[in-house]
């Protein structure tokens, strides 16, 4: 479970309606006990450790990430909405209320300001 997780927490870097941090989290929940040598491996790593090492201590979103989390998800959902189901109305308003929720939940984390 802890793999998959990571998996789906790298693949969320590069897919804006897949979160990445709290894959990265997930995954480090799983192996604090099952696994402490790949706990401390992804504490470690130079690119996924800031994730899960900055919201532990901070419980906060760099303001980067959450501009750019934010215009990725905007823009990705508007080029749906507006050209990819343009003659289904309810998958419209789905993606749109999806992109509002995601908003909602990524502005109520703090900004961690460097």
């Amino acid at each position: 479970m802890g793999g998959l997780s990571l998996v789906l927490g790298i693949v969320g870097i590069f897919v804006p309606l897949l979160p990445t941090t709290p894959f990265l989290l997930l995954t480090a929940a799983l192996w604090v006990r099952s696994s402490p040598r790949l706990y401390d491996w992804l504490l470690a790593h130079r690119r996924l450790g800031p994730y899960i090492r900055q919201f532990r201590e901070n419980r906060a979103i760099p303001l980067r990430a959450k501009i750019l989390s934010l215009t990725l998800l905007w823009g990705t959902l508007l080029y749906c909405i507006l050209a990819v189901v343009d003659r289904w109305r309810w998958v419209q308003l789905g993606l749109l209320l999806l992109a509002v929720g995601i908003t909602w939940h990524i502005l109520s984390f703090a900004t961690l300001r460097r």
